[in-house]
C-alpha cells in the first residue's frame, strides 16, 4: 500500500490547509536544522507530548517546473493533484517519477492578486464518487465547486464541469483565504479572508474572515454554533491553513498585519479577535476576554503562514515571507515548546504542507506567485522526513 493509501485507508485525516508573519513571541527561540538531519523516532501517540526539538531532512524533490502551485491533494490510488492559482489548471503529479499530466482547466476562475484557483480537497466519498472540490475566485466572488475526475478520459479533459457547492464568499485583491479540507466528521471546512475590509471579520453575517463548516453539499452542517449559519469561528484576518491532530482538534494558521502571525486552536463559535486584537491580547485587559489567544505567534517577517499539517505530534506550518517551515510541538491544544524553524531560506517561499503518512510530509514552494524570486526548477514539491 502506498503512503497516500495508508493515510486515507487508516481514516486519520491529516489535512492541510497569502499575505504576512516569527517565533512564539521571541524571535530568538527558533532553531534551524540542517537538511541532512534524520529521524528514527516513532510518532507520538495521541496525548503524548513530542520532544521540544525535532528534525527535518529533505528526502527528495518530487516534481519541478510548477506554475503558482497552491492546492495539493493526495489521491488514494497514488499521485498528487496540484492546482495552479494563476493558470486555473489542475495537474496530476506522479509522486514516484515526478511526471506531470494536465487534467484540465477549471472554468470561471478569475485570477488576480491573491485570488485564483486556491485550495483542493477530495470528497470524503471519493472512492465511489471521484469528486474533487476546489476553492476558486470568480469574477464576482470566492466559491467552492466540485468536479468529477475521470482518469479514463484524454489528458487535458479529465475534469467534469464544475458544480457550485457554495458561493458568496467575499473576494478581493488580497486576503481571499482559500484552504478547504474535510474534517474527521466528514464535513467541509473552509478558511476565508476579510479581503482587506477589516470589519467583515467581526460581522457574523458576513462570510469573510471566517472558518466555515458545511456539509459536502454546501449546507450549514448540523451542530454549527450559530443557527442557520455556516460560520464555525470568526474574527480571522486570512485563514490559509487547516489541520486536525490525532485527537481531532482543529488548528488554523492566520496572517497578521504588521505585528503577529498566528497558529490557533479552533473552538466552535470562537472569536479570534481581528481586527481588535492581533496576536495575544494584553494580559489582564478585560476587553480581551472576548477573544481567543493563539497558541503560537510569530513576527510577520518570520512566517506569513499558509498551509499547515499534523505529523509526529506537531503542527508543521509553511512560511511565505519567512521562507521556512515551522514546527509547533503540541500538548493537547497548547504548544508544548517554542516553535522551531527549518529550511530557512533554502527553498524560498513555502505555501502548502500535506501529510504523506507517518513521518513524511509533502511541501510546495511558492516562488512563481509574483512575490518570490524563482530559481531554476521552481516551483517544486519536496518530500520531507520529520520528527
Amino acid at each position: 500500500m502506498s503512503a497516500v493509501s495508508a493515510v486515507l485507508a487508516g481514516g486519520a485525516l491529516l489535512a492541510t490547509a497569502g499575505c504576512s508573519s516569527g517565533a512564539g513571541g521571541s524571535p530568538g527561540v527558533s532553531a534551524s536544522a540542517s537538511p541532512g538531519a534524520t529521524s528514527a523516532q516513532a510518532s507520538p501517540s495521541a496525548g503524548q507530548t513530542p520532544p521540544a526539538k525535532g528534525t527535518v531532512s529533505v528526502v527528495r524533490t518530487v516534481a519541478e517546473g510548477l506554475n503558482s502551485p497552491w492546492g495539493l491533494a493526495p489521491l488514494p490510488e497514488g499521485g498528487l493533484l496540484v492546482g495552479s492559482r494563476d493558470e486555473g489548471t489542475i495537474t496530476r503529479v506522479d509522486e514516484k517519477t515526478g511526471a506531470k499530466t494536465l487534467l484540465g482547466e477549471v472554468p470561471g476562475v478569475s485570477a488576480a492578486g491573491e485570488g485564483g484557483l486556491l485550495g483542493l480537497a477530495l470528497s470524503p466519498h471519493y472512492a465511489s464518487d471521484h469528486m474533487v472540490y476546489a476553492y476558486v475566485t470568480t469574477a464576482s466572488d470566492n466559491r467552492v465547486v466540485r468536479m468529477l475526475y475521470d482518469a479514463k478520459r484524454p489528458a487535458g479533459d479529465r475534469l467534469g464541469a464544475p458544480d457550485t457547492v457554495f458561493k458568496g464568499i467575499p473576494k478581493g485583491m488580497i486576503h481571499n483565504g482559500g484552504r478547504i479540507a474535510f474534517g474527521p466528521d466528514g464535513m467541509l471546512y473552509v478558511g476565508t479572508g476579510e479581503t482587506g475590509d477589516r470589519g467583515l471579520a467581526q460581522d457574523r453575517k458576513s462570510l469573510g474572515g471566517k472558518i466555515l463548516r458545511l456539509t459536502p453539499e454546501g449546507e450549514p452542517a448540523a451542530g454549527d454554533p450559530f443557527p442557520d449559519s455556516p460560520v464555525y469561528s470568526y474574527g480571522h484576518r486570512n485563514v490559509q491553513g487547516l489541520a486536525w491532530d490525532a485527537d481531532q482538534h482543529l488548528f488554523a494558521s492566520e496572517f497578521g498585519q504588521n505585528t503577529w502571525d498566528e497558529l490557533n486552536a479552533i473552538t466552535p463559535g470562537g472569536d479570534y479577535g481581528w481586527p481588535v486584537v492581533e496576536g495575544r491580547g494584553t494580559p489582564g485587559a478585560s476587553a480581551d476576554a472576548r477573544f481567543r489567544d493563539p497558541i503560537a505567534q510569530w513576527h510577520t517577517d518570520d512566517a506569513s503562514p499558509s498551509g499547515i499539517a499534523y505529523a509526529q505530534g506537531s503542527i508543521w506550518m509553511a512560511g511565505l515571507k519567512g521562507q521556512r517551515l515551522w514546527r509547533v510541538p503540541l500538548r493537547g491544544t497548547a504548544a508544548s515548546a517554542a516553535p522551531q524553524a527549518f529550511l530557512e531560506g533554502e527553498y524560498g517561499r513555502l505555501r502548502t504542507v500535506v501529510s504523506a503518512g507517518g513521518d513524511r510530509l509533502w511541501v510546495t514552494t511558492s516562488n512563481t506567485d509574483g512575490r518570490g524570486d524563482p530559481k531554476k526548477g521552481d516551483d517544486r514539491i519536496l518530500e520531507l522526513r520529520v520528527s
